[in-house]
Order: structure tokens, then sequence, then C-alpha cells
């Protein structure tokens, strides 16, 4: 992690078994969510990535600082790590930060992390979203602390169509709330690279094996909405939207700072031996 004002790009992905996405404190999504992405140079990745990103966590540690977050790794697209850090809002966001600048010990070694960590990347980016509870369906109620993976598919919203995208959510809505395992918290983009018609879900999972239930689901979740309403949302998907693409990461404890709340949940997984912090080249 640079710091902890990190973001990225995000979306929607209507399947069963969606969950809240969040690196946050409550169990539940917050109401902004800041994230970072640090895409990585060829071979920079794995254990080498993981010695750096552990002089943060550390820091983090040593300061006993409030704020946590969760690091990630890419398991399909290009090479990169996210990280993901809630807020209640973005007052809180703000005092997070001045905290930070007025500890000299903990800026100093974040600092010294930054540099160590800057060797492995090619590039870096950050954007912010805030939750859509309109949008969203039974948030909250995911295991993410004992999840393994998290399913991120984006969506792309073509400009001036936000109302058919509007309808299209709550279609989605609807149909999947006859479904009780489905589940999601919605976030759109308000800033970043990447800002303007994006939305963000995260899909938790356990095992890579809810991938293959959740095609039951969908077929229960057509039967309900009936052939009109599904060549409804067809039409909806093809006016509004621009562009989707779905992406697999997995929870990595070693880059991560982790709630008490979280580590309680799965201590064997969220507290690993770490590795030894890599030393900037001089």
């Amino acid at each position: 992690m640079k710091k902890l004002t990190g973001l990225t790009a995000g979306a929607l992905i209507f399947i069963t078994c969606l969950g809240v996405a969040a690196a946050q404190e409550e169990m539940g999504p917050p109401k902004v969510l800041v994230i970072e992405r640090e895409y990585l140079k060829p071979g920079k990745g794995g254990p080498t990535h993981e010695r750096s990103e552990s002089a943060f966590v550390r820091a983090m540690t040593a300061a006993k600082w409030p704020k946590h977050y969760v690091g990630l790794d890419s398991m399909s697209g290009q090479p990169r790590s996210i990280f993901l850090i809630g807020y209640p809002s973005f007052a809180a966001w703000e005092k997070d930060n001045q905290a930070m600048e007025k500890n000299a010990t903990l800026r100093g070694a974040v600092d010294r992390a930054i540099m160590a960590d800057g060797e492995l990347l090619s590039s870096f980016e950050q954007s912010v979203f805030t939750l859509s509870e309109e949008g969203s369906l039974r948030a909250g109620t995911a295991d993410v602390p004992r999840s393994r993976y998290f399913e991120i598919t984006t969506f792309r919203v073509k400009p001036g169509h936000r109302q058919e995208w509007q309808e299209l959510v709550k279609l989605y809505k609807e149909g999947y709330d006859k479904i009780p395992s489905a589940k999601w918290a919605l976030f759109e983009s308000v800033y970043g690279a990447d800002n303007g018609g994006l939305y963000l879900v995260f899909n938790p999972m356990k095992s890579l094996a809810e991938v293959e239930e959740a095609y039951a689901d969908e077929k229960k979740f057509a039967e309900a909405m009936g052939a009109d309403r599904m060549k409804r949302l067809g039409e909806l998907s093809a006016e509004c939207i621009a562009s989707e693409q779905t992406n697999l990461f997995g929870f990595n404890p070693k880059m991560s700072y982790p709630a008490d709340a979280w580590v309680k949940e799965d201590p064997a997984f969220w507290k690993p031996k770490m590795s030894a912090p890599v030393a900037p080249t001089q």
C-alpha cells in the first residue's frame, strides 16, 4: 500500500451468492470505499511483493493504527494487487489522513516502505466509490472474514443512460430478492482516473466451487422473472451498458491489516507468519 488514501474501478455482477465487499471494521459494506491498485513488474509478485507489503503491515501494527485494510492479488488479467479501505464518511477518511500526517514515526515507516514497494511496480492507480444502498440487496450478510476470493465485475454505463441503468438494477434486485442466497452491495464511482459511469460489487467466495453453484441460481432467477421481464433486461443492458469485465482476486493475509473482529473470526488465516521487510535500493 502506498498510503491510506487508495482507490480503483469496479462494477455490478448479477449472479447468486453475491456478497458484500469492503475492508472495514464493521461486518458490512462501508459508505465510502477507498481502493488502491498496484500493477506489478514481471516477476515481482508473490513472495517478493509480500515481503515489501509486510513493511506497511508492521508499521500499522506497531502504531496500533485504528483503520484497517485488506489486500488481494489478481488471479486473472494483468498481474496486480488491490487494497481496500472502508470509511463511514468522507469526513472519517479525512480524519484518518490527518492523523497519519501528524504521526511522525508512522509516517516515516510508511515512507520507507513506499520506496521499497515502488521498485516492484509498473504503475499505480487510485479511485473512490460510495455505497448505493438502494441498489444493494441484503448487504452486510456475507461472511467476508471467512472468504478466500473476490469475484469482481466491472460495468461502464453509457453517458446519458443512467435512468436505464437504474431500472436495470431495480429489476435484477426484484428478481434475486426471491432467491435467499443472493446478496450484494453496489458501489458507484465518484473519484479516480476511470471516474464516471462505473459501478462496483465484490462477490466474496469461500471456495471456487461457488462459481459453479451460481449457475443454478441464474436459472432460478430467469424462471422467476419470466420471458417478458428477461426480454426487458436484455433491452436495458443493450441500451445502457458500454462494457463489462469479470476478474478473480484472492485474499492475501500477508498484505492485509485486518480488523480484530476479522482476526477473531478466522485467526489461522488472518495472522500468518510475516516476512521480513525489503530494504530500499540505494
